[in-house]
């Protein structure tokens, strides 16, 4: 996911150099103009066998195949030749170990024990939150990352890989080189976010979030999408460039329930969306409307009256088939693709009322 924020397969294609992706799924979503993945997980988790059938055999050149064990090796046998030729493999790291020097890498294909002992050169990217004090504390996250990401006790594939290949040594790479990338992580240090540098990116967040469940990855406009992603964009790009992004939210908590590391994601989605109305970023339309709100809600008696008014209003809009097709200003957009159920035009404490009389 950081070279997916560095860009790196197209600046490396502007500098004249072919890489290829090793993971299945970023291998499919490359080969797909190089289609930003929807999932921190399960990159291509939105396409379904058939697209991927089509694409293999616009691709690859070869018959077009739908059983899943014939389309991986037919994959298999693209990939390994430029594995064998290939003279720099790179990697994540899904943790750093500061004590020994180590990179620790977790797959569930085996892909990276090919990018870091075939090629002479193995380079490791990661993100500067990703630097742990000791083995002790890899072991302790190590329990919660596979849980969390795929629900098993340990991934199929778990690499602590420790400088080059020693002299007598016949597998490893000859040179190893460690990218640590900052990207606006720093600037989270001390800050109201600082929570969030403890992320291991497992995507449970995503997997339970209601919002992201209907609109998917793409909607999210950059690497990380989902709870994780609506504070890490505005931390990273600047909240001016994510100005929906922490409202993409239901504020349910789901997502601080099923965090493995506890941070409490709605907290700082909320204390973002304050920002934004602090600095002037929303719309003034919205500002004016939630000041008119504010003043309203204060004071009970003006609520109770508005409360009354705008359910009369809204139920005659409904006419007779009560659904309202065309809400007025904000409501506008909600209500070009779908029609709104007219309330009864009573409010919840007339119906309370009455229901209470009636018992």
């Amino acid at each position: 996911m950081v070279t997916e924020e560095m860009r790196l397969n197209q600046v490396l294609g502007e500098m004249g150099v072919q890489s290829i992706e090793t993971d299945l799924g970023e291998y499919i979503l490359q080969i797909n103009d190089s289609e930003p993945p929807s999932h921190i997980i399960a990159p291509v988790v939105h396409k379904d066998k058939d697209e991927i059938a089509d694409l293999f055999a616009k691709v690859h050149h070869k018959p077009r195949l739908t059983d899943i064990p014939e389309m991986t090796r037919e994959a298999r046998e693209v990939l390994r030749p430029e594995f064998l030729s290939a003279d720099m493999g790179v990697t994540g790291g899904n943790f750093i170990i500061a004590e020994t020097g180590s990179v620790a890498v977790v797959t569930n294909e085996g892909n990276e024990g090919m990018c870091t002992v075939m090629p002479r050169v193995h380079v490791a990217v990661t993100g500067i939150e990703k630097v742990l004090p000791t083995l002790e504390d890899l072991a302790t996250v190590m329990r919660l990352l596979p849980r969390s990401a795929t629900g098993q006790a340990i991934s199929n594939y778990f690499s602590l890989l420790t400088g080059p290949r020693a002299e007598g040594e016949r597998d490893g790479p000859e040179h190893m080189y460690f990218v640590l990338v900052d990207g606006g992580r720093s600037g989270l240090i001390g800050g109201e976010f600082q929570e969030m540098l403890r992320c291991i990116r497992c995507g449970a967040c995503m997997n339970h979030c209601p919002v992201y469940q209907k609109i998917g990855g793409h909607a999210y406009g950059w690497v990380y999408p989902g709870p994780m992603g609506s504070v890490l964009t505005p931390s990273f790009v600047g909240l001016a460039n994510a100005m929906d992004l922490p409202q993409a939210a239901t504020m349910c908590g789901e997502c601080n329930r099923v965090c493995p590391a506890s941070i409490p994601l709605s907290d700082l989605l909320r204390k973002l969306r304050e920002k934004q109305m602090e600095r002037g970023l929303r719309p003034w339309q919205e500002r004016f409307a939630l000041q008119a709100w504010g003043f309203v809600a204060r004071r009970p008696a003006l609520y109770a009256l508005a409360s009354r008014l705008g359910a009369r209003v809204l139920a005659r809009m409904g006419g007779s088939n009560r659904l309202i097709a065309n809400l007025p200003m904000a409501g506008k957009g909600w209500t070009q693709t779908r029609d709104m159920p007219a309330p009864s035009g009573r409010t919840f404490r007339e119906l309370y009322k009455e229901r209470r009389a009636r018992t």
